[in-house]
């Protein structure tokens, strides 16, 4: 339908309404031809009374269609029903429909039907009407949206409808409001709880490419292996602790490969190294802290040198432990993917073993016949991870001890980059100094040593953040 003949249609009857009068117009009328703006403004208007209510409620209703028109100033007078209230409603936008756009006369529907017109006729004439309003709220809705102030999907109550039944006993047509069940109510609070433990797991097995220098402290082969990655890292939320500061790692990693130069074993370890750190600090100042640190690493394996019964290295042979007093810095970024822990230790215990008969104690620092040595002296340490992107990371630990007499540190540092969920790849790089360390068979190394480690393979993750 002609969006102009639905408000024309519209404007006529409230024109109707306000004007008090009974409209007349010409034989071609809204409902059976298209009504211009012409029809509206040459229409008469008279003979309606003001004070009758049931004047006041009446709506334009289609004309009976009449044979060819003959005189272009004959007029008919129209019909008039009551206006349902509901006509009024606010707009309320509901849903799009596609309404037929074709006009059907009033006797369209009857043409063929033995049914009397006189009737029936009603039932034309309220097609008619609602057809017309469901034209006239689509089209505000989409010519003028910002007019409709109300969506039937986020009203507050569901509108009400209705349905039309008939009464077999009294012959009535009864309508009633249908009363819509109620959905079951579901309790949806979200509840919070603090979490006063953050924890992190990464897990891997991965196969390696590793190189391991000639003078490597714990001994080890260059080849390619496999190996496991285990890091736990346990961390109290600063968000409910703002004064303390509390932090344990446990991490261990084991590389094995196979050794087929060595005619007394089919395997040999390239990587076998358990570490501990913890860190405990109470606030100072804005980000410094008094604090105590906690270092202890050794390994689990027996590692030999290759066609030789020469132990390499042993649990607790050798073994370190470390304990420092001093201050700490901590800082991290707004998003949380740079974090940083520098701690200076004035005062610093460092402790080495070595249980193992089999291996010299004296290559150590440790007295002939004795198993572990004290060393009291300063050291400093430096923790840091930094999430470059979504799926590279890194991960380093900078580590000096001194007791004035010699001075010994290690850098270790991680990269991985995550392929997806389950695969990743590491490189771990390891430098060491250690200046009581006896001179290497090989020149080009001294007192410094390397390791570094290429591998690809699975990893699993989890955190509680």
């Amino acid at each position: 339908m002609n969006i102009r003949s639905i408000f024309a249609g519209i404007f006529v009857g409230v024109a109707g309404l306000s004007q008090a009068a009974v409209i007349h117009v010409p034989e071609l009328t809204l409902f059976g031809a298209p009504y211009t703006r012409s029809e509206i403004y040459n229409s008469t208007i008279h003979n309606l009374n003001p004070d009758n209510p049931d004047d006041m409620l009446q709506l334009l209703a289609p004309a009976a269609e009449s044979p060819e028109v003959q005189d272009s100033t004959a007029v008919e007078e129209i019909v008039t029903t009551p206006l349902p209230a509901y006509y009024f409603r606010p707009a309320v936008f509901s849903s799009f429909q596609f309404l037929d756009t074709m006009r059907v006369s009033k006797s369209a529907p009857l043409a063929d039907s033995p049914l009397d017109p006189n009737t029936f006729g009603w039932l034309v004439t309220d097609l008619y009407h609602n057809d017309l309003i469901r034209h006239a709220r689509q089209a505000v809705v989409v010519r003028t949206p910002y007019l409709v102030r109300y969506d039937e999907a986020s009203l507050p109550e569901p509108p009400k409808k209705f349905e039309a039944n008939v009464d077999p006993k009294t012959a009535k047509i009864v309508i009633a409001e249908i009363i819509p069940e109620k959905a079951p109510e579901q309790k949806l609070e979200a509840q919070f709880y603090k979490r006063h433990w953050l924890k992190t797991f990464n897990g891997s097995v991965q196969f390696s490419q590793a190189y391991v220098s000639p003078n490597w402290y714990q001994g080890g082969n260059k080849n390619l292996n496999m190996l496991v990655n285990l890091y736990y890292n346990v961390k109290l939320n600063p968000a409910f602790h703002k004064k303390f500061l509390f932090e344990t790692t446990f991490q261990y990693k084991l590389g094995m490969n196979d050794a087929p130069n060595d005619s007394l074993r089919n395997y040999s370890v390239s990587e076998d190294l358990f570490q501990f750190n913890m860190l405990v600090g109470y606030k100072a100042s804005k980000r410094w802290y008094y604090s105590t640190n906690v270092s202890f690493k050794t390994q689990f394996l027996k590692n030999y040198k290759p066609n030789t019964h020469e132990l390499k290295g042993a649990f607790m042979s050798p073994g370190e432990l470390n304990v420092g007093v001093g201050m700490t810095y901590n800082y991290a970024n707004p998003k949380k993917t740079f974090t940083l822990d520098a701690s200076i230790s004035p005062l610093s215990w460092n402790m080495k073993t070595c249980f193992n008969k089999h291996m010299n104690e004296t290559s150590y620092g440790i007295e002939p016949g004795r198993h572990t040595v004290s060393e009291y002296g300063s050291s400093a340490e430096g923790k840091m991870t930094w999430q470059i992107c979504d799926n590279i990371s890194m991960r380093s630990r900078l580590f000096v001890f001194s007791d004035y007499s010699y001075a010994y540190g290690d850098w270790e540092n991680t990269f991985m980059f995550n392929i997806n969920r389950f695969l990743t790849t590491q490189i771990f790089i390891h430098m060491r100094y250690d200046s009581s360390t006896p001179d290497c068979d090989d020149p080009d190394w001294h007192k410094f040593q390397f390791k570094e480690i290429l591998s690809f393979g699975f990893a699993y993750k989890f955190a509680t953040i």
